[in-house]
């Protein structure tokens, strides 16, 4: 998996390729936990994620819940396949979708 960032003032956009997954999740982690400091917009792009396993997820939680506290979060470019994922799992409800 690849991250790309782009920050714009106190805005974060977060370029996911490849996949999220056990093995790529703690990078994801550890960019983040670098990098939301001051930021109040992060906004995942997935335009060429290919796929989420339970360990991305978890991730995002943390992320929707730390900026729960600084502003707010969202995902743009989600795919079919993981749109459906976040429909089974109830992440829908939980993260907003652009």
């Amino acid at each position: 998996m690849t991250i790309d960032k782009n920050i714009d003032g106190t805005k974060l956009e977060i370029l996911l390729e490849g996949r999220l997954d056990t093995a790529t999740a703690p990078l994801l982690e550890a960019e983040l936990k670098e990098s939301l400091s001051g930021i109040t917009e992060l906004v995942f792009d997935f335009a060429k994620l290919e796929y989420i396993s339970s360990a991305g997820l978890r991730i995002l939680l943390a992320s929707q819940k730390m900026m729960n506290k600084q502003g707010s979060m969202a995902l743009k470019n989600v795919n079919e396949a993981i749109e459906e994922i976040f429909e089974i799992t109830g992440f829908s409800d939980i993260v907003t979708i652009l």
